[in-house]
């Protein structure tokens, strides 16, 4: 598997995850997660998935 991490990824690429990860049938309508906006500061080059991924997993829990 290739690395994900900002350093081993062009902008594009890290687009591209995001696609690969959205399913087609997402089954999100009643979800307001919008993975756009959930990683838009990895497609950025901002912040990795796990630093994004553990903000998220903490939010939830916190709630």
């Amino acid at each position: 598997m290739k690395s994900i991490l900002i350093k081993d990824t062009t902008k594009q690429e890290r687009i591209e995850l995001i696609r690969e990860w959205q399913p087609v049938d997402d089954g999100l309508e009643d979800c307001e997660i919008d993975l756009w906006d959930m990683y838009k500061d990895y497609i950025d080059g901002k912040k990795e998935v796990a630093e994004i991924n553990a903000e998220f997993t903490a939010d939830f829990y916190a709630e």
